[in-house]
C-alpha cells in the first residue's frame, strides 16, 4: 500500500497583519504626500515619453497608471490598515507600509520600498529611465 501526500501551493500568500503605530491623521499626511508625488512625477514622466496611450489619473485616494500594452497599476490608499497597496501588471499585489527608519513605505515580505519597485518595473517595461524619488515623504508634510 502507498500514501501519496498532495501539498498545494497558493498563488498569493496570506495577507500579513502589520500594527502600525501611525495616527490616522499622520497616516493620512504622509499617504497624500506620496500620493501627490506620485502623480506629479508619473504626469511629468508620462508627458517626456509623449505616448497617447499612457495616462495616469488620481480620483479619491486611487492612482491608476495605464500603460497601454505593458498593463495597468492601481495604487490606493488603504486608511484602516494604513497602508498603501499597489496592483502591479508584473508583481501582482502588494501592501505597503510606512516605515520611519527609511522615511518611505515599504512592502514587509521583502523590505522594497514602494518607488523602487515602481522605478524598477516601469523602467524595465518601457525602457527609459524612472527615478520617482518617493522616499523621504515626511519632509513634503507642511506641519
Amino acid at each position: 500500500m502507498h500514501f501519496y501526500v498532495c501539498r498545494r501551493t497558493l498563488s498569493t500568500p496570506a495577507p500579513m497583519v502589520n500594527v502600525s503605530d501611525l495616527s490616522i491623521e499622520r497616516y493620512h499626511a504622509l499617504s497624500d504626500a506620496t500620493m501627490t508625488t506620485l502623480l506629479e512625477r508619473l504626469e511629468d514622466l508620462l508627458d517626456t515619453i509623449g505616448n497617447d496611450a499612457y495616462e495616469v489619473d488620481y480620483h479619491s485616494g486611487v492612482l491608476t497608471l495605464n500603460l497601454g500594452i505593458h498593463g495597468t497599476y492601481v495604487i490606493n490608499k488603504q486608511p484602516p490598515n494604513k497602508q498603501i497597496w499597489l496592483s502591479s501588471p508584473l508583481s501582482g499585489p502588494k501592501r505597503y507600509d510606512y516605515v520611519p527608519e527609511s522615511d518611505d513605505w515599504r512592502y514587509a515580505r521583502d523590505g522594497i520600498g514602494l518607488g523602487e519597485l515602481l522605478d524598477k518595473e516601469i523602467m524595465d517595461m518601457l525602457r527609459t529611465k524612472v527615478s520617482l524619488h518617493l522616499e523621504g515623504v515626511s519632509a513634503q508634510i507642511q506641519e
